[in-house]
């Protein structure tokens, strides 16, 4: 009876400090990352050229980081190549967590399928840390076009077969890849216009050159408000609390269509995962600041707190989607 009570006092103290350790485990990986992301300034990568969404997470992110660690933090601005340059400078820095990419979906999600001979490869250079924010994308038509929602639109295209055409920021780009979807999903018989930007798209569609565009909705939303563009539906899965009016294409009756525009946060993947985990909290926590979350909306944007294997899967989920988009239509980088 005492051999008995002995081995279970001993198991039940055995048992006490392996989950104490265990307990304790984490604890120190979090406290060795924050001491050593206290050490060295932090350089963020924006791949494009100041004042888009990419540049202002880029400096809300650097802005945040400073004040968490007291380090100085420089937002590096390297356009070029379609992001590549910059891209592939964050690639070959030290994987210290002190060299971060902020990025839109397209370069990791599209162009590894669309461009052949790319600098880097996205699942073995980078660690995915988080996305940052997203912003809903739409679908709208000139005020001419008699079609007041989704349904009708699909109809109108096919009762004109070859005669209404869409308009995207480029061949590839990630509203282009949209409006292909949008005609695998309901057969609408739409033309693709592609253009050198969003700009250009934006002035043909107010022109009434071409009949429908699919665009990131701040882009769209003033011309929405004046009228001089009827939006008809998002393109994401939930309505906008920008715009909160307009339906989604799946309360429309259109199903497997859910694009937003969306960035991330990447790290080299010699980055240690305590430190990627640390740096996921991170951002996580300045980007849900009540000021910042303001400033987010002020730009169109939403906070879209995915992190590390979340935000892995969903990346590895809209890559293959994308793939097959492209492959299926034999669409190449021009």
């Amino acid at each position: 009876m005492f051999k008995t009570s002995t081995r279970l006092v001993a198991g039940a103290l055995f048992a006490a400090v392996a989950t104490a350790s265990f307990a304790q485990a984490p604890a120190a990986d979090d406290a060795a990352a924050k001491a050593s992301l206290k050490h060295g300034p932090f350089r963020i990568i924006a791949p494009f050229p100041p004042g888009g969404p990419v540049d202002v997470l880029a400096r809300l992110l650097g802005t945040g980081l400073q004040n968490e660690y007291g380090q100085s933090a420089v937002v590096d601005n390297r356009p070029g190549a379609n992001g590549n340059i910059g891209i592939d400078a964050v690639k070959r820095a030290a994987g210290d967590g002190h060299t971060l990419l902020v990025v839109p979906a397209g370069n990791m999600t599209i162009n590894p399928t669309l461009m052949a001979n790319l600098p880097y490869n996205v699942d073995k250079d980078f660690t995915a840390v988080a996305m940052m924010a997203k912003a809903p994308n739409v679908v709208a038509v000139f005020p001419s076009v008699p079609a007041k929602n989704i349904q009708e639109l699909i109809a109108l295209t096919k009762s004109k077969p070859g005669t209404m055409a869409y308009g995207s920021p480029g061949v590839g780009s990630g509203l282009h890849l949209a409006g292909e979807l949008f005609k695998d999903a309901t057969g609408a018989d739409l033309l693709h216009v592609p253009y050198k930007g969003t700009t250009q798209a934006l002035n043909d569609a107010l022109g009434g050159q071409i009949q429908v565009i699919f665009g990131a909705l701040p882009t769209l939303m003033p011309q929405i408000k004046s009228g001089k563009l009827r939006a008809l539906a998002l393109t994401g899965s939930e309505r906008s609390p920008i715009m909160p009016e307009i339906p989604t294409l799946a309360e429309a009756g259109v199903k497997g269509v859910n694009v937003v525009s969306w960035y991330g946060l990447y790290v080299p993947s010699s980055t240690p995962a305590n430190v990627s985990g640390q740096l996921a909290r991170d951002v996580t926590k300045i980007l849900g600041q009540p000021a910042t979350l303001e400033t987010l909306k002020a730009q169109g944007l939403e906070l879209s707190p995915l992190r590390l294997d979340a935000f892995r899967k969903f990346q590895a989920d809209e890559t293959a989607t994308w793939e097959k988009v492209i492959k299926s239509h034999n669409i190449t980088a021009g």
